[in-house]
């Protein structure tokens, strides 16, 4: 049974990235109203996913009603579904292609150099899009931490897909600490994704949204580890593609203190919510793990 399960598995896995290659060649406003269906349908048929962006909502904009938070919850999943299909363009589509549908924008030259730097890329659905934008625009060896998918077809698709044009290293979680504050010390810029539930192990509670949000504190670690600043990425969805805006470093970071840089990030990312909020991952369950006594939130 479980030999049958994983040849189904393999096969929906290739079917779906046969599907990804025929997609990419398509033009974008096909792609979108596709990945716009999708998402409304997903919000319909996925109950579960459904029920924890509206608690996420609900927890994170109290102030909205609940017809506003019912909308946002439905564009949330448009901006997801659209985002996932653009994988296919992405990953796939000739490389003028991808050059002229994401633009990098802002202070591009905090990128450039052999300065040590760490780029905080919140999980907003152009995650994607951000690591092409770079790559394609500033020729420098970065690195990232990667956790494998349980499915090893995709698992090499999505590697494949985020190196295509190189200058992308992922380490492993089970590397370590050493190799990736040594790679940021030679002057490889870190990505770092670290506004997830991660668990508690490793974790702080701080502030997020007003709910103490475990977080784990590893900006401020590596930006003083590699004696590194840390610039904001920020990649926005728009109907051409993608704007991927690059913030000024931040002056005051880090600081002194590991869990107040922690409560820093959280609240500057809730300013970067604010600005698209539709765009944020909200089918994550960002307060899954609780301080000890208080009850799930989900």
């Amino acid at each position: 049974m479980k030999t049958l399960r994983q040849f189904a598995g393999s096969f929906a896995t290739r079917g779906g990235i046969v599907l990804m290659r025929v997609l990419a060649t398509l033009p974008l406003c096909w792609t979108r109203a596709m990945g716009a269906a999708l998402g409304r349908v997903l919000f319909v048929l996925v109950g579960s996913r459904r029920r924890v962006v509206q608690v996420n909502l609900s927890l994170c904009f109290p102030e909205r009603s609940e017809a506003e938070r019912r909308q946002l919850a439905k564009q949330a999943f448009v901006c997801f579904a659209q985002a996932f299909l653009d994988r296919a363009w992405l990953w796939h589509a000739p490389r003028q292609w991808v050059r002229q549908r994401v633009r990098l924008t802002g202070a591009v030259h905090e990128l450039a150099g052999s300065g040590s730097t760490v780029i905080f890329l919140p999980h907003f659905v152009g995650l994607d899009a951000a690591w092409a934008g770079v790559a394609l625009t500033v020729p420098r060896l970065s690195t990232t931490i990667y956790t494998d998918q349980s499915n090893q077809l995709a698992d090499q698709w999505i590697l494949r897909g985020r190196q295509r044009f190189g200058h992308l290293r992922l380490f492993g979680r089970i590397d370590g600490v050493k190799p990736i504050v040594a790679a940021l010390r030679q002057g490889q810029p870190l990505y770092l994704l670290p506004d997830m539930d991660f668990g508690r192990k490793d974790s702080v509670f701080v502030p997020f949204y007003g709910i103490a949000t475990a977080t784990v504190p590893s900006l401020s670690r590596f930006a003083r580890l590699g004696g590194a600043k840390v610039v904001p990425l920020l990649p926005r969805l728009t109907a051409t593609g993608y704007e991927v805006r690059v913030l000024p470093a931040w002056d005051d970071f880090p600081g002194d203190d590991l869990v107040a840089d922690t409560a820093l990030m959280n609240a500057r990312l809730q300013d970067y919510i604010a600005s698209m909020p539709a765009q944020y991952f909200w089918v994550h369950k960002r307060f899954k793990t609780r301080p000890e006594g208080a009850p799930s939130l989900y």
